[in-house]
């Protein structure tokens, strides 16, 4: 879950807003890019990615079908205990590095989640995002989408980095994208406010990969247990009126 308050009013969090307002004509990118075929392996049964804050959740995620996780919250000192198990039990991990207290926002820190086995990062930060795939690290790229001029920058700094996914968040907003301009995040990762299996698949039904959630119980739920989507959900943004 994401806090809202602070945020400026959006068709996201304002229903009345015209659903217009976030349909808007990305900046080129790498529109449409292949997912890594790592990830659509780990996605194949459960297309869930568990966001594991703190130890707490640990040992359910690890009986748990879904193979991918993001770690955060998770002190540097803790992570070469716990990277290690969680790839043992046949887990793709990523690290949060934005939200790893004593974790240095630089190369060496990359190369200290790499050396320990974790399969990627996470990061809002367009630096760590182009550090990491040179050390083979799967890279995942997070942005809030609160406005348009917001997804303007947040398509331009994806251009620059290609990660091999984007964390959008919040999960609702993708439903006011347009079409083209979800490609230009491509492949993504829904996240934020995705508390139900109808949640789950409304964001693979609009184009996302997987969604992401604390939410031990949808760390459970396979693709053969989502519910149908509504046709009336799949509506894109009408495009901006010149």
């Amino acid at each position: 879950m994401i806090r809202t308050r602070g945020l400026r009013p959006t068709a996201a969090t304002n229903p009345s807003l015209p659903r217009q307002a976030l349909a808007m004509t990305p900046s080129p990118s790498r529109s449409g890019a292949a997912l890594d075929p790592r990830l659509t392996a780990a996605f194949a049964q459960v297309p869930v990615v568990a966001s594991v804050v703190g130890t707490q959740p640990l040992r359910e995620f690890l009986t748990a079908p879904a193979k991918v996780c993001i770690l955060a919250s998770f002190a540097v000192g803790q992570l070469p205990q716990v990277v290690p198990a969680l790839g043992r039990a046949g887990k793709t991990v990523f690290v949060n590095v934005d939200s790893s207290p004593g974790l240095a926002q630089d190369r060496g820190a990359l190369e200290f989640i790499k050396n320990m086995g974790a399969h990627g990062v996470v990061s809002t930060r367009l630096s760590l995002i182009e550090k990491g795939r040179p050390l083979g690290l799967l890279t995942m790229m997070k942005v809030f989408v609160t406005d348009r001029s917001n997804l303007r920058r947040s398509t331009d700094a994806i251009s620059r980095g290609a990660p091999d996914l984007v964390e959008i968040m919040p999960a609702p907003i993708i439903a006011r994208m347009s079409a083209q301009a979800q490609r230009a995040m491509s492949p993504s990762v829904a996240a934020g406010f995705v508390e139900t299996p109808a949640d789950v698949a409304l964001a693979l039904a609009l184009g996302s990969a997987a969604a992401a959630t604390s939410d031990p119980r949808l760390w459970h739920l396979r693709r053969d247990q989502l519910p149908p989507v509504p046709p009336g959900a799949l509506k894109r943004p009408a495009p901006p009126q010149e």
